[in-house]
């Protein structure tokens, strides 16, 4: 167990103090360190953003007067990597012989997130309180998970090492919320490359006969964490485009990469509605989650729609309203997800108008099913058997369907369709801008799964399975215990503090711990790293984007508005931060704030204590 040392305990800056009395806390409830990183001359952080609104020119923001001390890395991958659905195409880069400063309009920033918000046709299931802030005013928000002397490291990149500025408590192991996926998207950063692309290939039994397989279709899933309806589309069109519009048997879903993964949807906070509850899966489709859009007819009635459509399923399309107002689903439509129906127990208030709810199925692989076969009609072809989704690799020889003919010839040795995921580096993005649980559980198994460096040392079980396979691809099956410890493995061998206690890599826990040390050297070592770029553009923007796009709305003369890269994290005891500052000197800083308490926090008065700290650190 490592001491804190004596002036962990020294006074905290005014201003945290006094926003700490605010909030009804004490000292004792926050770990906090504050470390320089990097070189003055050499920052490593992307280029500082100045938010204006050109429809008020009263309104334009003053405050990035001293950005004359801002230097920036002219090859940050802010500038030069194409991500999804984000601010890259709408930002402007100033640049004068001492600062790199990137422009956002305040209304850009609006749309974004409005974006992010609304039904699109690729809808973000994003799952977080703090990223979804719609709740009903006499609803506890805490059920939510936002779904946030030197620290030494033997990393030999690490060129300086600095005493922290701030330093309290910081060896006290704390409930971190979403802050934990800062591990494991760093860790697959590291080992897997930010690159790295996940294949859910495609194979077949049987043989092709014109535009009919006399056999089964095979779909082997990759543990790919974005594989959205859209996507899954694009899948299938490819197996058509092999010339298959007709299966004459069933199309298999294998998902055994990951073995024993699924859980109880409710057990975290009886929510097993909500689409952060979600499991991971082999074979996840669309996080498991229908969005259910309604349109008032005016005749006391609403009109339903559904995306992604489930096949084999009934999904009504009307419902009565009533005035009442708008809710979360529970309140509002009251699903149940029933054998081959979905119920809809209470009308829905006419209020919500035309609005979106996200409602997250209970089964993964039931799930994935009716959607597959949803797609594949949708595409104009042909099942005569059925979906089967299944956690045991295909093996003729071991299933008990009756094969004949054509459709009893094995395999095929090669995939017929390999189709790629986004990148990491796309991938990491939304899960820590947006703080998506479910994808960040698939990252963090599929580091288990994926990493070549440790597989000599892998249980005999997966050398069989692999051995045994008829998949010419195949990786390494893995489960919870196999890739936490894979990712404790890698804390020991690279950092030196002892290694954080995870369950499942998400913070969608209450068993989980970290220390504000062991974010601070993660973090420190990261900044080093060949991937920094990837990492550090994955955070969200204090006052602009992702989950701490709120900082300016809180604290509106922060000099941390557009200075810091932080990802948050909220539980109903815990608001936690962790991330970058660019100082105003030009001096980088890591800053990690986490605050536990033993009875529920209002996240509305503890979360200004961290702002307080980004602004305090900016201001160095």
């Amino acid at each position: 167990m490592i001491i804190a040392p004596a002036y962990a305990q020294a006074a905290l800056p005014a201003p945290i103090e006094a926003s700490l009395s605010r909030a009804n806390l004490t000292a004792s409830d926050i770990s906090l360190i504050v470390t320089p990183v990097g070189n003055k001359n050499a920052s490593r952080l992307p280029a500082s953003v100045q938010v204006i609104d050109s429809r008020d020119t009263d309104r334009q923001s003053t405050r990035p007067s001293d950005y004359n001390a801002v230097t920036a890395n002219e090859n940050n991958s802010s500038q030069n990597v194409t991500k999804t659905d984000n601010l890259a195409t709408n930002i402007t880069t100033h640049t004068d012989s001492q600062s790199a400063l990137i422009t956002i309009e305040q209304r850009t920033i609006e749309q974004h997130e409005r974006k992010i918000h609304t039904y699109t046709n690729d809808p973000y299931t994003y799952q977080s309180v703090e990223g979804i802030p719609t709740v009903v005013p006499d609803e506890n928000p805490s059920l939510t998970n936002d779904d946030n002397s030197a620290v030494s490291t033997d990393n030999a990149s690490v060129k300086i090492s600095f005493s922290p500025l701030l330093n309290h408590q910081p060896d006290v192991p704390r409930t971190p919320a979403s802050t934990m996926k800062l591990v494991p998207t760093f860790i697959a950063l590291d080992t897997l490359g930010a690159g790295f692309v996940w294949h859910t290939r495609v194979y077949h039994t049987g043989i092709q006969v014109g535009d009919t397989l006399m056999g089964d279709l095979i779909i082997q899933g990759s543990g790919d964490p974005k594989m959205t309806h859209e996507r899954l589309k694009q899948l299938l069109y490819q197996v058509q485009a092999t010339g298959i519009r007709h299966i004459n048997g069933d199309i298999i879903v294998d998902s055994s990469i990951f073995e024993s993964v699924s859980k109880d949807p409710a057990a975290f906070d009886n929510a097993p509605l909500r689409p952060y509850n979600a499991s991971p899966d082999g074979f996840l489709v669309n996080f498991s989650t229908v969005g259910i859009k309604t349109h008032p007819l005016g005749n006391d009635h609403a009109s339903l729609t559904y995306k992604p459509r489930l096949a084999n399923y009934q999904l009504p399309n009307k419902i009565r309203t009533r005035d009442a107002a708008c809710g979360q689903v529970s309140y509002s439509l009251s699903p149940q997800w029933q054998a081959e129906r979905l119920a809809l127990n209470a009308s829905l208030p006419k209020s919500c108008g035309e609005h979106v709810f996200y409602v997250a199925y209970p089964d993964a692989k039931t799930f994935a099913a009716h959607v597959i076969a949803a797609k594949w009609q949708a595409l104009g072809n042909t099942l005569s058997g059925q979906v089967i989704s299944q956690e045991t690799p295909y093996n003729a020889k071991n299933t008990s369907k009756l094969v004949h003919g054509l459709t009893a010839i094995t395999m095929s040795p090669l995939p017929m369709v390999s189709y790629p995921s986004l990148d990491l580096t796309q991938q990491i993005y939304d899960i820590n801008h947006f703080s998506n649980n479910v994808m960040t559980e698939q990252v963090a198994l599929s580091i288990g799964a994926y990493d070549t460096t440790e597989r000599a040392n892998m249980p005999a079980k997966n050398s069989t399975q692999k051995a045994a396979s008829l998949y010419q691809y195949q990786p390494m099956h893995t489960d919870y215990p196999a890739a936490l410890t894979h990712i404790s493995q890698w804390w020991q061998t690279n950092l030196s503090t002892p290694p954080p206690y995870l369950t499942n890599g998400s913070g969608l826990c209450r068993d989980c711990t970290i220390t504000a040390a062991n974010l601070s050297e993660l973090l420190t070592y990261a900044y080093n790293h060949p991937s920094f770029d990837a990492y550090v553009d994955s955070l969200g923007i204090a006052g602009v984007s992702g989950t701490i796009a709120a900082h300016s709305e809180r604290l509106p003369d922060s000099a941390a508005i557009g200075r810091a890269w932080i990802k948050t994290g909220t539980l109903n005891n815990v608001t936690s931060m962790a991330g970058y500052v660019k100082g105003l000197s030009g001096q980088d800083y890591v800053v990690v704030g986490m605050i536990n308490t033993d009875q529920a926090l209002n996240p509305y008065t503890a979360r200004p204590v961290l702002d307080a700290v980004l602004d305090w650190t900016a201001q160095r």
